[in-house]
C-alpha cells in the first residue's frame, strides 16, 4: 500500500542524515563522491535516486540501499498516481 504523499527521498537525506552530522552540501557529497550539484538536485526533489547512489547512501551512512530505492519508488508511484488525469491510457480487458 502506497503511503500518503511521501516526502522525496531527498528531503529524507537532509533530516536524518545531514543534519544530525552537521554535514553541508558540499561536504556530504564530496563524502558520496558526487558533485555537489547532483546532491543538491536529490535533496531539492529535482532528481531521483539510483540504485548506484542508495549503494553510496548505504556505505556513506550505514542504512540499507534498498530501504532508499523502495523510498523512491513510493515517492514516484504516488507522484504519478496524483497525476492521472494526464495519462491518455485506455483500460485493456479480456473477453
Amino acid at each position: 500500500m502506497l503511503m500518503h504523499n511521501p516526502p522525496p527521498p531527498g528531503e529524507i537525506i537532509k533530516e536524518l542524515c545531514l543534519e544530525p552530522l552537521a554535514l553541508s552540501v558540499t561536504a556530504a557529497a564530496r563524502a558520496l563522491g558526487v558533485s555537489r550539484k547532483i546532491l543538491s538536485s536529490i535533496i531539492n526533489g529535482k532528481a531521483g535516486i539510483s540504485p548506484e547512489m542508495a549503494v553510496k547512501l548505504f556505505i556513506a551512512f550505514n542504512t540499507s540501499s534498498e530501504s532508499w530505492l523502495n523510498q523512491q519508488i513510493q515517492y514516484d508511484q504516488w507522484q504519478a498516481k496524483a497525476n492521472l488525469s494526464k495519462f491518455d491510457v485506455k483500460r485493456l480487458i479480456a473477453v
